[in-house]
């Protein structure tokens, strides 16, 4: 299994290790904090609202639970639509970092999306394991 690394958790909370743009072979994505192959970001990636604000840029967590607009409209639509579509939460994720610590959540992370059969992580925007294509429930 892939490590999950502090750099690969997105200033909005997202685990960018759960992300189908970092998961696929082709045109890989290393991570919204990782500036590493630029080239191979998604458009909504490197236009991202979030990664590109300029209030997180003068944040020294650099997560927006620290912000004086938290959580602003962008994150609480990015919040809906992944609660909805991937019964993922963003807003319990940044709480949870901020409650608990970041390294508390990495562990939660790895054991609530690793795949009952293969054991890798699992894609959040996918029903089945990318690796091992086995359903998970």
């Amino acid at each position: 299994m892939k490590e999950v690394t502090p750099l690969l958790i997105a200033p909005c909370g997202m685990n960018c290790a759960l992300c189908l743009g970092f998961q696929r072979e082709k045109k890989h994505c290393n991570g919204c904090r990782n500036e590493e192959n630029i080239k191979y970001k998604t458009k909504g990636c490197a236009n991202c609202i979030i990664k590109n604000c300029k209030l997180l840029k003068e944040i020294p967590s650099g997560f927006c639970y620290d912000c004086l607009k938290f959580p602003c409209t962008r994150l609480k639509q990015l919040d809906k639509r992944y609660r909805t579509r991937y019964n993922m939460s963003m807003l319990e994720n940044l709480d949870h970092i901020k409650t608990k610590g970041l390294q508390k959540f990495i562990e939660k992370e790895n054991i609530k999306w690793k795949c009952h059969n293969c054991g890798e992580l699992r894609c959040v925007h996918r029903e089945y394991c990318l690796k091992c294509e086995g359903k998970n429930n």
